[in-house]
């Protein structure tokens, strides 16, 4: 679909905020591209692959600065990787069939939300306890499913996860998160690849916006904001997610 300067400007600039606001808290945006690529016509079968590709380059930059602040754990992040990796692969190649299960992903994602707002004055210093590997791989395969299926890495739905099951403190999830979303990204990508060898053109423009978006937002989030402001911008992210669910 071909759009005018000013469209593609507008576009642009929304890419950009998606990418900012969702790298702050390690996530890639997929749900918001996705969300806004419906908002302007683009054609069905070019969104799963630019809201992957944009997931990766994203993602890929939130991984790497929170990994340099130190907010990365390899042993809570390697089980949920290993079981999402190939079904997220296998979610790509599938057409999704309906959209009934939205709505419920929907209402998860907001009622995660509004746990976030309530208790974002809770204290940080909680005992954590990482998950069992039977629990990790078999989230990780649900979690996988959806990803490739959809066209988000994830991330939207490992965070609260994380978060309910007291797993890690709060900047150490988002920088698990930014990493699960890269290699579900690139594995739901390679999958879609393999089906139907295509990406849209517009994948250039819009990595561009996304990359200035995921520097700014990724720097602030592993570095500057404090625990409860991150915590409200999740929240916010997974509202904004939960309604494009819905009413998508």
């Amino acid at each position: 679909m071909e759009f005018g300067i000013e469209t593609l400007l507008i576009i642009s600039f929304l890419f950009f905020a998606a990418a900012l606001l969702y790298s702050s808290v390690g996530h890639g945006g997929g749900s918001a591209y996705l969300a806004m690529m419906a908002l302007f016509g683009f054609a069905p079968e070019a969104m799963k692959p630019t809201a992957l590709s944009l997931n990766i380059i994203v993602s890929f930059i939130a991984a790497i600065k929170y990994y340099r602040a130190s907010h990365f754990s390899w042993r809570l992040f390697w089980p949920f990787a290993l079981t999402s990796i190939p079904l997220a692969f296998i979610g790509g190649w599938l057409r999704l069939p309906g959209g009934i299960y939205r709505t419920v992903v929907g209402c998860v994602l907001i009622f995660a939300a509004y746990q976030f707002f309530k208790t974002v004055s809770k204290a940080a210093n909680e005992d954590y306890k990482q998950p069992g590997i039977t629990v990790s791989l078999l989230i990780g395969s649900g979690i996988g499913i959806l990803s490739g299926l959809t066209g988000v890495g994830g991330g939207i739905f490992l965070s609260p996860i994380l978060v309910f099951l007291r797993s890690a403190d709060f900047r150490t999830i988002s920088g698990i998160a930014a990493p699960f979303i890269l290699v579900n990204s690139i594995s739901g990508l390679m999958g879609h690849w393999a089906k139907v060898k295509t990406l849209p053109e517009s994948i250039v423009l819009l990595g561009i916006a996304v990359v200035i978006g995921g520097l700014i937002g990724s720097e602030l989030g592993s570095r500057r904001l404090s625990t409860p402001a991150l915590r409200k911008l999740l929240g916010l992210v997974l509202a904004i997610a939960g309604l494009k669910f819905i009413l998508s």
